[in-house]
């Protein structure tokens, strides 16, 4: 029996699908009294075409199941909401597959029976980062839409290197061309590629972003162009792609460089000729479409290599948009760091300072994740520090591991900010970083986590909230 998809607290859908009527009933129950907007399913073929037909922020499945198994269900979420959590349910003597299940991207298990309240605390938590996630993509299409001073204010940073690119989307907006946003991960593509569409005549159009690298192989066609019912299997109605659902305004092909040879050969035709074909028919579709392109990789040699078409390379390339990745501009990570820390802290609330021996972390620091890793690393200081003073301390760990043995000024910044506390909140404290330490160690995968520490895995939960 299906269930429609409902709205819950937070706008976190749930597919919920077990073989036992008995617990997925319960279970279905006990997540919309939480507020969780709930699917359910019976079986892997009905979960799968529920998952053709909506779109899930996690999906509770057995190990199991009859028709489709839940590692195949797993695989299909991956390939086609990468962003979803996915967590396993699994009987005692199946933890094997469970821990194949993490490895293929599995967010956690649990093994059956199982406290209700394990799995509302693991949603609790995937609750809260769908949350901060809404309000940051929130915050950007703000700052993307703010002012008359033009798009361009948008980008935080004021650097010669920043002030070229600002120039240039102000000049490209204006015009039709295709452009090409190169630059490494996390230097905010997409932000430039948003600012280049706000600012042109196609402002009022629709903007709409594919990131060609999260796409299976043999779905990058049928996302992009649509397709007919029944033109593949799994196709079960019609769909139409991203180009169409782009019409009148801008389609931004991020990681373009991912896009395999025969959805390279189809681009290339509707940007010479304004038109494709749905998978499964033969009539032309005609758009009226700017395309906009990002990457990471060096698309020249990979025309040399033949990964990429030379005549596609110079269409979408017309103009090029070169983003500096962060360490190349030091002098804005005060304006970067202002900027985050409003965006962090509760309304209202003053923005916390930084210690000396913070700020020369950050500094030193040679964000290969650029601004995406930055703004995680103040995201996680400020959780951290509780809102107040931000401490060297505070920073994950990645920094604070890379730059510890660079200079003595650290010890001697730490120590001058270090005070005599109480011995319990001392413990409590060393304890909250370890545990926090054990967690990036194992890429937040809890139940790993709790392994490593040698303590039960309710005993992690228990400590976590």
């Amino acid at each position: 029996m299906m269930d429609s998809p409902q709205t819950g607290n937070g706008d976190v859908r749930v597919l919920l699908v077990d073989d036992e009527p008995e617990l997925r009933g319960t279970l279905e129950d006990a997540l919309k009294e939480s507020g969780y907007g709930v699917t359910a399913a019976s079986d892997g073929a009905e979960a799968t075409s529920l998952l053709t037909e909506n779109v899930f922020d996690v999906v509770i499945c057995d190990v199991r199941l009859p028709k489709v198994d839940g590692l195949t269900l797993l695989r299909q979420v991956r390939a086609q909401s990468p962003d979803a959590k996915v967590i396993m349910m699994t009987a005692y003597g199946q933890v094997t597959d469970a821990v194949s299940a993490l490895k293929e991207g599995a967010y956690d298990y649990l093994t059956k029976p199982f406290d209700v309240e394990e799995l509302l605390l693991q949603l609790s938590h995937i609750r809260e980062n769908h949350r901060l996630r809404h309000e940051l993509d929130k915050a950007r299409s703000q700052l993307a839409n703010g002012g008359s001073a033009g798009s361009a204010t948008s980008l935080v940073g004021e650097s010669p290197s920043m002030r070229r690119v600002k120039e240039m989307i102000r000049m490209v907006a204006q015009s039709e061309a295709p452009v090409l946003i190169t630059g490494e991960s996390g230097t905010g593509k997409e932000l430039v590629a948003r600012m280049v569409h706000e600012g042109s005549a196609r402002a009022q159009g629709p903007f709409v972003a594919v990131n060609c690298g999260a796409l299976a192989e043999n779905l990058i066609e049928a996302e992009l162009f649509g397709h007919e019912r029944g033109a593949f299997t799994g196709a079960v109605k019609k769909r139409d792609g991203r180009f169409k659902a782009a019409d009148g305004g801008t389609l931004f092909l991020d990681e373009i460089g991912e896009l395999p040879l025969p959805a390279q050969a189809k681009l290339l035709r509707v940007l010479q000729e304004g038109s494709f074909e749905p998978l499964g028919t033969n009539t032309s579709v005609h758009v009226d479409v700017r395309v906009v392109s990002a990457t990471h990789r060096n698309l020249r040699e990979l025309t040399k290599t033949g990964a990429f078409r030379e005549d596609l390379f110079y269409r979408v390339n017309v103009i090029e948009i070169p983003l500096p990745p962060l360490r190349e501009r030091l002098g804005d990570l005060p304006l970067l760091l202002r900027f985050l820390l409003q965006q962090f802290v509760p309304k209202g609330s003053e923005i916390p300072t930084v210690t000396p021996a913070a700020w020369s972390a950050l500094k030193q620091y040679p964000f290969p994740g650029n601004v995406r890793e930055f703004q995680h690393a103040i995201e996680h200081a400020t959780v951290l520090s509780g809102g107040g003073t931000i401490d060297f301390h505070h920073l994950p760990v990645s920094i604070t591991d890379a730059v510890r043995p660079k200079s003595a000024q650290f010890a001697a910044a730490e120590e001058a900010s270090t005070e005599i506390k109480p011995l319990q909140m001392a413990m409590k404290e060393f304890e909250r970083e370890y545990l926090e330490r054990a967690l990036q160690a194992t890429g937040g995968k809890r139940a790993k986590a709790a392994d490593m520490l040698g303590i039960a895995r309710k005993t992690l939960w228990e400590k976590l909230r």
